[in-house]
């Protein structure tokens, strides 16, 4: 994110595939096959794609939570 001690920050974006809108939501997703119980990778989503994401990852058994982006708290170990 922007901020004014650093300008250059990129604004997050989309994960939807093509989509370069500004992110609002952050699902947090985990593959009980591949990760321990407590890990949290994360996908961020626009206003558009948050229901076809959560969707995507809901079917799969795979969605954990979604925030908004302005107040996730990504847990030490989890990435994007």
């Amino acid at each position: 994110m922007n901020s004014p001690d650093n300008p250059t920050d990129e604004i997050p974006t989309c994960s939807a595939k093509g989509c370069r809108d500004a992110a609002v939501w952050v699902l947090a997703w985990n593959n009980p096959k591949l990760h321990t119980p407590e890990r949290r990778k994360t996908w961020l989503a626009c206003e558009e794609h948050r229901e076809h994401l959560s969707q995507f990852l809901g079917v799969r058994g795979f969605l954990k939570d979604v925030v908004k982006l302005d107040e996730w708290v990504q847990p030490e170990g989890s990435e994007r």
